[in-house]
């Protein structure tokens, strides 16, 4: 761990070099790629040849690529045959994303991110015991292809499932529990193997490690996680904001010495480590095989891709994270968006995402999915909308709930009747979303708040915003929009 630690302060000193090297790198392999072949990568020799060569790509635009590596063809976005892929979030063409996982962003990122987090935390605390135990890990579940050979499913899955047999030595559940796909069954095998645990640390999302935490105390009638695992002393999270979440955690785990460390990674790749013990800001990790680029939020949103390498950011501007990787995408758009709080060396912090969206316990609802489910309720309930906008809130048990307040033009026959078909239909398009709700144990059914007519229009009078190309904004994370909205008392 030493040696890796003296690998990270060459990288935090030296940024621009060791860029530079995962770009040769990811252009020596991308010549060996049909996309390579499209695209001119024999002719590039220096950055400016290869803005030039390569537009910026959302998923859309690069799914024709991924589609012909999920039909088994080889070369196509990297060197080799594509064997498992992660699925991700839904957009608004199909229910999810599928991300290439090659051995090199197996290996070389994920892993490798998952062993820096270890290796920050012991460098930081070096009288740890975490290794006088074993690792909890909550993971997804997976399914094969027989047609194409490969493996689809949740990222956490597919690291679980080829973690070397060492790491599954020191881990709880067993592989067969952690990859089961009914939720409830693997809740419950989870907790009676990890009830008789030694368990020092553990890995997860945070809205479905408090779920596990009341089933625990449920099963075992204790009154807080230590009386457990009284050994317990590191959480490593990552996939939603913590910030919501840390007084349950406090309130589950009531110890000063209990330590927290937050990883930025998805599917696409692992960016980013807590590496301080002092602050949350993230070491943007660079030596990974991720070359990173930069698009100004405001330039993003008036049509412009114009990026920018690391060399590039400054301080205080929100940047839309662009990347080319060891998994095959190039010059790809993440959806995030970051803000720099130190360039020497550089630390993130994730601000947002590139659209509107609601993702408090990792449901990743974003607008388009909305309108879709509101358009196509409205015409099986023959009524018509005037507006809406939508909210998640944490209940006392530390249950989420989407709030939303509908202004009706024509009603339906049944305002509850049309909300829980709405949420039928999230869950038909947005995986995450439906895995959420799955058995309300995460998220609960959304309520409706019916607004009579004009509150939207008075929001808007109030705010300077009537008329125009102004509007209320459908999704509201901050829920800031949506409770002025639900005080607001309409004059006409």
């Amino acid at each position: 761990m030493r040696k890796r630690i003296y690998q990270i302060d060459f990288f935090r000193d030296n940024p621009n070099q060791v860029q530079d090297k995962v770009f040769q790198y990811l252009i020596e392999n991308g010549k060996l790629t049909n996309f390579g072949a499209e695209h001119n990568f024999l002719e590039i020799d220096s950055y400016s040849d290869f803005t030039k060569n390569i537009p910026v790509r959302t998923y859309e635009q690069m799914f024709p690529y991924i589609e012909k590596t999920r039909k088994g063809e080889r070369d196509v976005l990297w060197p080799g045959k594509v064997k498992m892929f992660a699925k991700s979030s839904g957009t608004t063409n199909d229910r999810s994303k599928y991300i290439p996982i090659t051995e090199e962003s197996l290996k070389s990122c994920h892993f490798k991110g998952g062993k820096d987090m270890l290796s920050l935390y012991c460098n930081n605390f070096p009288s740890t015991r975490i290794f006088n135990g074993k690792g909890l890990m909550l993971g997804g579940s997976k399914e094969s292809n027989a047609n194409f050979q490969f493996t689809d499913g949740d990222l956490s899955a597919l690291l679980i499932d080829n973690f070397p047999f060492w790491v599954n030595m020191h881990r709880v559940p067993d592989l067969e529990t952690v990859l089961m796909k009914d939720w409830d069954k693997k809740l419950d095998k989870m907790c009676n193997q990890a009830l008789n645990s030694n368990v020092t640390n553990i890995t997860g999302v945070p809205s479905w490690m408090l779920v596990l935490f009341h089933r625990m105390i449920e099963k075992s009638g204790a009154l807080n996680i230590l009386e457990i695992w009284p050994n317990l002393e590191l959480f490593m999270h990552g996939g939603v904001n913590f910030g919501p979440y840390i007084n349950q955690f406090d309130r589950f785990i009531p110890s000063e010495k209990m330590n927290y460390l937050e990883g930025y990674n998805a599917s696409e790749g692992f960016f980013g480590i807590q590496d301080q013990k002092d602050s949350k800001d993230l070491l943007l990790m660079l030596d990974y095989g991720i070359f990173y680029e930069f698009i100004l939020l405001s330039e993003y949103n008036n049509g412009e891709m114009k990026a920018m390498p690391l060399a590039d950011v400054k301080l205080n501007e929100v940047y839309v994270i662009v990347i080319s990787t060891n998994g095959g995408l190039w010059r790809y758009i993440i959806g995030d968006t970051i803000r720099f709080t130190s360039l020497n060396p550089h630390r993130i912090k994730v601000v947002g995402r590139t659209k509107s969206f609601l993702n408090s316990v990792g449901e990743e609802l974003v607008v388009e999915n909305t309108e879709i489910a509101v358009e196509e309720c409205s015409l099986i309930h023959k009524c018509s909308i005037s507006d809406y906008i939508a909210t998640s809130i944490f209940l006392e048990d530390g249950v989420a709930q989407h709030k939303w307040i509908i202004e009706f033009e024509t009603d339906p026959n049944s305002k509850k009747e049309f909300m829980k078909d709405v949420d039928k239909k999230l869950r038909e398009i947005n995986s995450d979303y439906d895995a959420k709700r799955s058995g309300g144990v995460c998220l609960l059914p959304p309520e409706i708040i019916v607004a009579e007519k004009g509150r939207f229009a008075e929001w808007l009078r109030n705010n300077g915003r009537l008329g125009g190309q102004y509007k209320v904004p459908r999704l509201d994370n901050s829920s800031k929009i949506f409770t002025d909205i639900l005080k607001l008392k309409t004059t006409y």
